[in-house]
């Protein structure tokens, strides 16, 4: 018998959106090993353009995941880097990447079955 959450063990409206981006789990793998000026973590996370770095890293600092500091030198120099809250979703992480290896074929399957299924009643 599978284990059931209630609603209100569970409260996933409550969890920050933004870590489901396409972006957000390599940010956090980026940062594990210190701070990351901008355009590190852009060069590291390509294709990634610069709007879209920009507001996963303003959306991660805001849940306070990740800091931005910023050096009073010239040129300007801005670093970002994790946060002990930012680095406690390294387990999360690994959970899910534990759980895609276990289960990529039987999703790939059921996509292939699904995109069948759908060319057949067009």
């Amino acid at each position: 018998m599978s284990e059931r959450l209630s609603t209100h063990e569970c409260v996933t409206d409550l969890l920050p959106v933004h870590l489901s981006g396409k972006w957000d789990d390599q940010i956090v793998m980026s940062l594990l090993d210190g701070p990351r000026r901008f355009g590190e973590l852009l060069t590291a996370l390509q294709p990634v353009t610069p709007k879209v770095l920009a507001a996963s890293l303003r959306a991660m600092q805001r849940d306070g995941f990740v800091t931005r500091t910023a050096y009073d030198e010239v040129p300007a120099r801005v670093e970002y880097e994790l946060t002990e809250l930012g680095r406690s979703l390294l387990d999360l992480l690994k959970a899910r990447c534990a759980w895609t290896k276990e289960h990529l074929a039987d999703l790939r399957a059921a996509r292939a079955a699904s995109d069948q299924l759908a060319l057949e009643s067009a």
